[in-house]
């Protein structure tokens, strides 16, 4: 049995990354940490970018700044370490 953190490893995501996720989709860490893998791997780093803007405008609407910064560091971060690929899918 795989453990939390070894998943997360496999999944090629941060925590931060998983956690923007979980909390768009309503869902456990370990739920988001697949759909997250899933769109990685299947050319869908735009759809995983605009979940993490969806968080974003939420914060902004709640007046949250502190979750706003957090959610920022963590989309650049994801920009920067998740390229979109170009072309059609396989």
């Amino acid at each position: 049995m795989l453990t939390y953190e070894e998943c997360l490893h496999l999944s090629d995501l941060t925590q931060d990354e998983v956690e923007a996720i979980a909390e768009h989709e309503h869902t456990d860490p370990i739920i988001a940490m697949a759909i997250g893998n899933y769109l990685c791997t299947h050319q869908g780093e735009a759809k995983v970018k605009k979940i993490i803007l969806d968080d974003i405008a939420n914060a902004q609407l709640k007046g949250d700044k502190a979750h706003e910064e957090l959610l920022r560091k963590v989309l650049n971060h994801f920009i920067s370490t998740h390229p979109e690929h170009s072309g059609q899918p396989a």
